[in-house]
C-alpha cells in the first residue's frame, strides 16, 4: 500500500488551475523529484501532501501511522534561539508530553503509553545524536548561522522526528558544493520515502529514482533520474507534435468543408458536422504548451581586451576578538574580455570579496607578506567596463512596487539594444502577463522574483555581468534558456553558483578556493567546468570531491597545457604582440625550432597494451550502441524501469572508460 495517495485533486488560484483532477501515489523507499515551471503549484502540492494545506477538492490518504516531516523552502527559525532549541522544536509534542507526565498533569497512563510509542523518554539524546550527525553545534545562536547552516538546522528539525516520509522544498538553495554532496549522501542512505522540489539537475541525477512533472495541472511520472527523464520527455514532445499536426490538418480540412455550404440534411453530412463539433471541443480543451522566456542581452560597448590584471593580491580583515582572517592570499590572474569565470568555494570563504577586488570595488592590502621576495601587489583594471549585477539576496526588490515600476520607473518604455519596447511587452517576454504587470512584487513566488531580477538586469547594456546565485528557484526550462543566452553573450561573465550543471554549461574556467586550516585564502584558476575539475582531481589523487583538495587537478597534463597556452596568449596581449604576424622570434620560438627529443621506446607490455586499445574502444562503442538501441523507444522504461536505469548508468560509465582509454592511448603514443 502506498504511504501517501492523492486522488482527483483540484486546486485553483484565480482563473488558473494548479491541480486539475490530479492523482499521485508515493510508495515506500521512493525518492521522487518534483519538477515543473515556476508558479505551477509545486510547493502547494507538497503542502497538500504533508497535510498542511487542503485542496479545493479531492481525497488525500496517509497510511496509518506514517510519520511525515516537511522542510519548507525558507527555514522557519527564530534568530534568538539556540541550534539545540531549534532542533528540539521538531519534537515539541513529545517534549510537552514528557513535561506533563513529569509534573503529573493530565491522564498519566495515557501520557506514558503515548511517550513509549514515540520513544519520547530519550528525546534529548535524539536531538544530540541528530546534531552530531549533521555536524551542528547546538550551542550556537541561529542569528550567527549562514543560509546553508540554517538549511541544515531545518533538516535536523525534520530528521529528529524519525519520519517515514521526508518532503523537501528546494533543499539545495544556499548550500555550497560540499554541503550538497553531503546532502546527497544523506538522502541516498535515508530508509524512508522522499519527495523533493529542486531544479538542481545534477542533484536529481544522483538522488531521484522517479521524476514527477507538474505541467498545466497534471502530474506525469518518469522512472529513473533526471537524465532518463530528459530522454523520454524529448521523445514524448516529438510524438505529441506529430499527433497534434495531423489533428490540426484534419480539423482545417473539415472547417473548409463546412464553409462550402454542404447539405446538412443528408445523413452522412449530419454525422460529419457532429464530428466537426467534437473536434472543435477537443482542440479547445487541448492543453497548450507553456510559453518560453524570451531573453535578450545587450553587451553594450566592448571593453578592452584585458578586464582585470592581478598580481600577488591579498586581502585580510580584523576579527572582532582580535587577530586577522585572510580571505585572499597571494592571488594572481588575468581576466580577458569574453571570459566566463565561475567562482567556487564553501560559503563564507570570500568569493564576494575576491569578486569585488577583480572589479576594482575593493582595494587589495598594501603588501602581501607571503609572496616570494615580498612582491608588491598590482591591480590593473581594463577600460570601458560597464558592470551589471544580479543581486543574490534580492535587496534591490521593493515589495510594494509594481512590476512595471520596478523595471522602468516613471516610464512606459524601455530601450533594449537601441530599440524601444513597451514595458508590458518586455515583461511578457519573461512570462509576466499584461494583467500581472501592475501587481506588486510581494505577490510573486521565489522563482518569479528571480525572473523579475533577470528582467531588470537585462534591461540595461553591460559588457560585464556579475551573477550571484542566479539559479535559485528558477525552473529548469528557464535555466536552459539562460545557459544558451550566456553562451552567446560576447561580454565577460562572473558567476557565483553551486549549481554544478549550470556551471559546466556556462563557464570557460573556474577560480577555486583551496584553503586549508594551515593556509587560508588560497585560490587557484582552472580551465573547464566543475565536472572537469572534480573528475580529473579524483583521478589524480582521489581527493577532488572537496574544494580544499582541488590542487590535485593541476597534475592533469591536458588542463595544464591549456592553462599554459592561455597564459602565453595573455602575456602576448599584455605585451601588445597578440595577433602580430611578423613578430621576431624570441627564446620560446627558438626553443620550439630545435629538433624534438626522440620518443621513448615502449616496453613489450606497454606495446601490447597500446595495440589492444583500439579493440577495447570498438567493443565499448558496440556495447553503448546496443544500449542506446534498447532504450531508444522508451518501452523498456515502462516495462522494466530498474533494467532501463541500469543500462542508462552503464552507458554513462562507458563514456568514462572510453575517455580513460583514449587518454592512455595518447600517452603511449608519446
Amino acid at each position: 500500500m502506498a504511504w501517501i495517495t492523492l486522488q482527483n485533486a483540484h486546486l485553483g488560484f484565480g482563473h488558473v488551475a494548479l491541480l486539475d483532477g490530479t492523482d499521485f501515489a508515493l510508495e515506500q523507499g521512493e525518492r521522487v523529484g518534483l519538477i515543473g515551471r515556476n508558479g505551477t503549484g509545486k510547493s502547494s502540492l507538497l503542502k497538500i501532501l504533508a497535510g498542511i494545506d487542503k485542496a479545493d477538492d479531492g481525497e488525500l490518504k496517509h497510511q496509518g501511522g506514517v510519520r511525515i516531516a516537511y522542510v519548507p523552502q525558507e527555514p522557519e527559525l527564530f534568530a534568538d534561539e539556540s541550534v539545540f532549541d531549534a532542533v528540539k522544536r521538531g519534537l515539541a509534542e513529545v517534549v510537552k508530553m514528557v513535561d506533563d507526565y513529569t509534573s503529573g498533569e493530565g491522564d498519566i497512563d495515557a501520557l506514558h503509553a503515548a511517550i513509549d510509542s514515540q520513544d519520547g523518554w530519550t528525546w534529548e539524546s535524539r536531538v544530540s545524536d541528530t546534531l552530531q550527525r549533521l555536524s551542528l553545534n547546538g550551542a550556537l545562536q541561529i542569528s550567527a548561522l549562514s543560509g546553508g547552516m540554517k538549511k541544515r538546522v531545518a533538516l535536523a528539525q525534520a530528521l529528529v522526528q524519525r519520519p517515514d516520509v521526508l518532503l523537501l522544498d528546494e533543499p539545495t538553495n544556499h548550500l555550497d558544493l560540499d554541503s550538497i554532496t553531503w546532502l546527497e549522501e544523506l538522502l541516498i542512505a535515508f530508509k524512508g520515502a522522499i519527495i523533493t522540489i529542486t531544479h538542481d539537475r545534477a542533484f536529481l541525477d544522483r538522488v531521484a529514482t522517479r521524476i514527477v512533472e507538474l505541467d498545466r495541472g497534471q502530474l506525469r511520472g518518469y522512472p529513473g533520474n533526471f537524465a532518463s527523464y530528459e530522454g523520454i520527455k524529448e521523445r514524448e514532445m516529438a510524438d505529441e507534435a506529430v499527433v497534434n499536426a495531423k489533428f490540426d490538418k484534419l480539423l482545417a480540412q473539415e472547417e473548409v468543408w463546412i464553409r462550402r455550404g454542404v447539405e446538412a440534411r443528408r445523413t452522412r453530412a449530419v454525422a460529419r458536422i457532429e464530428r466537426l463539433a467534437v473536434m472543435r471541443n477537443q482542440a479547445a480543451e487541448r492543453r497548450k504548451a507553456q510559453g518560453s522566456v524570451n531573453f535578450a542581452l545587450d553587451a553594450g560597448n566592448r571593453s578592452g581586451k584585458i578586464v582585470c590584471d592581478m598580481e600577488h593580491v591579498s586581502k585580510s580583515f580584523e576579527l572582532p576578538g582580535g587577530g586577522r582572517k585572510t580571505v585572499v592570499n597571494d592571488f594572481s590572474a588575468t581576466i580577458m574580455r569574453g571570459d566566463k569565470i565561475g567562482l567556487v568555494g564553501p560559503n563564507g570563504c570570500g568569493k564576494t570579496t575576491l569578486l569585488k577586488m577583480i572589479l576594482g570595488e575593493l582595494a587589495p592590502d598594501a603588501a602581501a607578506p607571503h609572496t616570494p621576495d615580498n612582491a608588491m601587489p598590482k591591480l590593473r583594471l581594463g577600460t570601458q567596463i560597464s558592470v551589471a549585477y544580479f543581486d543574490q539576496m534580492r535587496d534591490a526588490l521593493d515589495p510594494e512596487a509594481t512590476l512595471e515600476d520596478f523595471i522602468s520607473p516613471g516610464s512606459e518604455w524601455i530601450e533594449i539594444g537601441g530599440a524601444k519596447k513597451h514595458v508590458r511587452s518586455y515583461l511578457n517576454d519573461f512570462l509576466f502577463s499584461p494583467a500581472r504587470s501592475r501587481s506588486p512584487v510581494k505577490s510573486l513566488s521565489g522563482g518569479e522574483r528571480n525572473r523579475l531580477l533577470l528582467a531588470r538586469l537585462f534591461a540595461r547594456p553591460a559588457n560585464v555581468l556579475v551573477l550571484d546565485e542566479p539559479t535559485n528557484d528558477l525552473d529548469i526550462d528557464t535555466l536552459s534558456l539562460l545557459e544558451e543566452l550566456l553562451d552567446q553573450y560576447t561580454g565577460t561573465v562572473f558567476l557565483v553558483s553551486h549549481d554544478r550543471r549550470f556551471l559546466d554549461n556556462v563557464v570557460t574556467s573556474l577560480i577555486v578556493n583551496e584553503s586549508t586550516p594551515e593556509r587560508s585564502g588560497q585560490w587557484r584558476e582552472y580551465v573547464g567546468g566543475i565536472e572537469d575539475w572534480l573528475i580529473q582531481s579524483k583521478r589524480a589523487g582521489g581527493a577532488g570531491a572537496s574544494s580544499a583538495k582541488g590542487s590535485a587537478f593541476a597534475t592533469y597534463s591536458i588542463a595544464s597545457s591549456v592553462v599554459n597556452t592561455r597564459t602565453e596568449w595573455v602575456n602576448d596581449v599584455k605585451n601588445g604582440s597578440a595577433g602580430t604576424q611578423n613578430a621576431s622570434p624570441g627564446p620560446a620560438a627558438a626553443q620550439t625550432s630545435q629538433p624534438s627529443p626522440p620518443k621513448r621506446k615502449l616496453s613489450y607490455k606497454e606495446q601490447r597494451e597500446k595495440d589492444a586499445i583500439p579493440g577495447q574502444l570498438a567493443g565499448l562503442e558496440a556495447e553503448q550502441s546496443s544500449i542506446q538501441t534498447q532504450l531508444a523507444d522508451g518501452t523498456l522504461y515502462a516495462t522494466e524501469p530498474a533494467e532501463a536505469t541500469r543500462l542508462a548508468q552503464r552507458s554513462a560509465e562507458i563514456d568514462e572508460e572510453m575517455l580513460h582509454l583514449m587518454e592512455r592511448q595518447e600517452a603511449l603514443a608519446g
